[in-house]
């Protein structure tokens, strides 16, 4: 009788657990010690209200542990399948660690908290998954920026270096100007037109390496991204579509199976119908 009820708690528990109302509670609870964290930060606050938030932040802290206990019991090993899961125990377990002395640091890492969010809110979820999963072609637009970066650097180190030493005296400050460059800060005022007056054609090399760096490369990591978003989507329409047709098919092959006893009962009644003596 034990074994039976054992399996039954634990999926009741772990059904509550993941229902909207607990994952809503955790979500703002979340927020909560997301604001009461950074108010720590002010010196004012904490002398007014400082014992007020360490008692805001140990409830909560223990809500958190309450609720990966939970889990735990609820799923068992089924509970480190999930990289989410991992992911909440190790931000949760490092609030754990005493924060005194050596890990006296830790006790920044509190912050880490608000990281679940990422991992409770199904929609920002999708979008970090969508990330890990855009890392292969991510990387290999990164190996191709890569090559043209080092390409300018060298380019800009050979023809501007012994005029603008501080900028592109060496391959290291040559790589670093054009990443200010690429970012678009104060490219044109503060570095183009001070290069340009001594190189007039020197507009052709900053203009390319924008285009190329700037508008193309970066705008591909964009594109790679949304592509890899609506794949996923896709993916999971078409799961959702593959799992919606199969429970009908077998509701269908369900309902034939009964059809067809309901038929073998029916011919039945009717062989024991012609069975019975007719009424003179």
């Amino acid at each position: 009788m034990l074994e039976n009820e054992k399996p039954t708690l634990r999926t009741k528990v772990g059904e509550w657990v993941e229902s909207t109302r607990v994952r809503n509670f955790i979500i703002t609870l979340i927020i909560i010690n997301a604001i009461t964290l950074g108010l720590e930060l002010s010196q004012s606050i904490m002398a007014r209200y400082g014992d007020i938030l360490e008692i805001f932040d140990k409830v909560i802290l223990g809500v958190f542990v309450l609720e990966i206990a939970l889990k735990l019991y609820a799923f068992g090993w089924r509970f480190w399948k999930s990289g989410w899961n991992v992911f909440d125990f190790i931000i949760v377990g490092i609030a754990l660690i005493p924060a005194s002395g050596v890990f006296s640091v830790l006790r920044v890492l509190r912050i880490l908290r608000v990281l679940r969010l990422i991992a409770i809110v199904p929609q920002l979820r999708f979008v970090i998954e969508a990330l890990l999963h855009a890392i292969p072609a991510i990387t290999s637009t990164f190996g191709l920026l890569s090559i043209f970066y080092y390409v300018f650097a060298v380019i800009a180190t050979k023809l501007f270096g012994p005029a603008f030493p501080k900028w592109f005296g060496t391959l290291g400050d040559s790589m670093y100007t054009l990443f200010q460059i690429m970012t678009l800060e104060g490219w044109s005022m503060e570095i183009a037109r001070p290069v340009m007056k001594e190189f007039p054609h020197a507009w052709v090399f900053f203009v390319l390496f924008i285009l190329i760096a700037t508008f193309t490369m970066l705008n591909l990591f964009v594109a790679i991204i949304v592509d890899t978003m609506q794949n996923l989507r896709k993916a999971d329409q078409d799961k959702t579509r593959a799992d919606i047709e199969a429970a009908a098919h077998a509701e269908t092959k369900t309902l034939e199976a009964e059809i067809q006893v309901l038929q073998a009962e029916i011919r039945e009644l009717k062989t024991l119908v012609r069975g019975l003596p007719s009424k003179q």
